[in-house]
């Protein structure tokens, strides 16, 4: 055997005192934890490519042939500061490791040569990570000083941005799958169970109902085969949490899911995941097969007679296989279409076997559990509620990204003291929270803990864990027009309440958030009267819809209209939207004083509506004009106006 392989191998099943001297020394170089030349890292996440990470690896590359330098360049994943891309780490030998923002291809000779000269740029440099016998940089904040990272818990983000993902070294010698080996060699499938049970972990997604009870009520139905299946579908278009975890640490994943495959007595794995994220694909695929090769999948693993395959399959991407008896569905090659509950998929799931469905979220923090203990899990959060939460910030905060917290931690928290809150001059509006099938939350709840059980005495949820921050610029009425025109897409139809109730809030709100030319008098009163309908239909679709999609898709509608019914009646009463965002309740106009004639509107108009000659005043014919705005961006004088 490779003389490194065995060193991991043993490191996994021992602790690392067990080691002698140089052993340790030597796996402190294979995880990259002490170096012998410059270690340069690159953010190469989805976030990061789409920033230009590609071409500020390629810069980086160029930099050191160019000058014949001996370094080392790697990818790694997100340190969850997205809205700073592209993220750049630097670690000389000896000293600890500086993260730079926004290192773009043009900024890496100037910055590499300011490193290498011991100059760190002020301006781009976002802190260090301190680590053993590293000397610090005078100067520099360490990460855990600046507030986007003190006011967290990075538990299951602890090596995201840190480690190489394609390294399984580095995992290892980070303490990685000694959580799995001792669960194989030192306790039955009942006795996991029961650790998970105390921990008190429960699903990161949807309702949060308790890990270890799932996995019990499988492992006690008696069958030959089970199944372990990882959703990682996440089609909520809000939420990229499991993207960024199986980008940044893929083998913490996979650890999670071999401990579960064991806890339920199942030798089969399946991670269901989109076909579109391409980079998750290839970190997992690429974990999969190093696994197999380190004889930490397969059969009778380390000759402790535990057989375990995991296999990837990729689904088509569709909304309503993120509930779990559509995805089986899907996995077994039929339409995602969800299945009436009971029987519930831990006693007939996939192929009519026991199967439990978690998500990546869930399953990535099991390793930790299982490595430190329930009662240290049960140490953080709530007491009814233990562990963190990791949400995906997205919208109008001044800081994007991915924040783990302690469950309890208010949304107040969240969004101004660790993201930043809004620009500068602006108001917070909303917080939505869950994605399309979410909550409009105002800013008078700020102050609420989150909890399963706390968010739910408000009948609110934390769904998928996407934040979306909304300023004044925004209009809540016209966001959920938006998501109820998504989830009547994303209906599979297989339910009337569903399929007609999803059409039918799209309908109502397009027409609350419109003006046809031919609006009849009582137009008003009929959009009150949808509204009303509205109302009505959301209990009917809670009560008899399939799956949770049906259930959840009016609670927009329903927590906006609790919190803010009064931007509803300036739309349906006096035909205004009071963020100048529903473009087509605008009247535009221009003002024959200030208008120069210089025909830029009239040229600019995508529906001809402006006409006029050269050099004198324009006019809006108001049958014609579709409200876009063009003209009020386009006019340098300042004479289009709306009403």
């Amino acid at each position: 055997m490779d003389p490194d392989k065995e060193l991991l191998l043993r490191l996994a099943q021992t602790d690392p005192s067990g080691l002698g001297r140089e052993e340790r020394e030597h796996l402190a170089l294979l995880s990259r934890q002490v170096l012998e030349q410059p270690l340069i890292m690159v953010n190469s996440t989805t976030s990061g490519m789409v920033a230009g990470a590609g071409e500020t690896w390629r810069a980086v590359e160029h930099y050191l042939e160019e000058r014949n330098i001996g370094a080392e360049i790697r990818e790694t994943g997100s340190i969850g500061l997205l809205s700073e891309e592209p993220v750049l780490s630097v670690q000389l030998p000896g000293r600890t490791r500086l993260f730079f923002r926004r290192v773009t291809a043009d900024r890496v000779p100037a910055l590499l040569d300011d490193i290498f000269h011991m100059v760190i740029p002020a301006e781009l440099v976002i802190g260090q990570l301190p680590g053993n016998r590293q000397e610090t940089w005078s100067d520099i904040r360490n990460l855990d000083n600046i507030p986007f990272f003190a006011l967290q818990s990075r538990i299951v983000l602890e090596h995201c941005g840190i480690i190489d993902p394609f390294s399984l070294a580095e995992y290892v010698g980070r303490g990685g799958y000694s959580a799995f080996l001792s669960v194989i060699r030192r306790y039955t499938f009942s006795e996991v169970c029961n650790l998970v049970i105390r921990s008190g972990l429960r699903g990161r997604s949807g309702g949060g109902f308790p890990t270890g009870l799932k996995w019990k009520t499988a492992a006690d139905t008696p069958s030959d085969q089970k199944y372990l299946i990882c959703n990682a579908e996440e089609s909520d278009p809000g939420a990229f949490t499991d993207r960024y975890l199986m980008e940044g640490n893929p083998f913490q994943l996979l650890e999670g899911i071999a401990i579960a495959a064991y806890a339920i007595g199942s030798n089969r794995a399946y991670i269901y995941i989109r076909s579109e994220l391409k980079d998750s694909v290839k970190r997992i695929d690429h974990a999969i097969r190093e696994l197999r090769n380190f004889g930490l999948l397969g059969d009778n693993i380390l000759d402790s007679g535990y057989n375990l395959q995991i296999s990837l399959r990729k689904g088509p991407g569709a909304f309503v296989c993120g509930e779990e008896t559509a995805l089986i569905a899907s996995l077994e090659g039929r339409r995602g279409m969800p299945a009436p509950k009971p029987p519930y998929p831990t006693a007939t799931g996939y192929l009519g076997r026991p199967t439990v469905v978690n998500n990546v979220e869930t399953l990535s923090n099991l390793p930790g559990i299982i490595r430190k203990g329930p009662d240290w899990f049960r140490s953080i959060g709530q007491k009814d509620c233990p562990g963190t939460k990791i949400f995906s910030i997205s919208g109008r905060s001044r800081i994007t990204g991915l924040v783990e917290v302690p469950m309890g931690t208010t949304f107040d928290v969240i969004v101004n003291k660790i993201t930043g809150g809004v620009e500068r001059g602006r108001e917070l509006k909303a917080v939505h929270v869950g994605g399309p099938l979410g909550y409009m939350i105002p800013p008078a709840l700020m102050d609420l803990e989150i909890t399963y059980e706390n968010l739910k005495k408000h009948q609110l949820g934390m769904g998928s864990g996407g934040i979306l921050v909304l300023d004044d610029r925004t209009c809540v009425v016209n966001m959920v027009r938006y998501f109820t025109a998504y989830v009547d897409k994303q209906s599979c139809g297989k339910c009337i309440p569903c399929r007609e109730g999803t059409r039918r809030m799209a309908e109502v709100m397009e027409r609350i958030c419109s003006r046809p030319a031919d609006e009849p008098d009582q137009s008003a009163l009929d959009r009150f009267r949808g509204v009303l309908e509205m109302e009505s239909l959301s209990g009917v679709m809670k009560d008899t819809s399939l799956c949770g999609l049906g259930q959840n898709a009016p609670n927009p509608v329903m927590s906006s209209l609790k919190y803010f019914r009064e931007e509803y009646e300036a739309h349906v009463f006096d035909r205004v939207c009071p963020s100048n965002i529903c473009t087509q309740l605008r009247s535009w106009f221009i003002d024959v004083d200030l208008c120069t004639g210089c025909s830029i509107c009239a040229k600019r108009c995508p529906a001809e509506a402006i006409i006029g000659t050269p050099r004198h005043p324009y006019f809006i014919v108001q049958e014609k004009c579709i409200g876009c705005g063009i003209c009020y961006e386009v006019c340098k004088f300042s004479a289009v106006y709306y009403k």
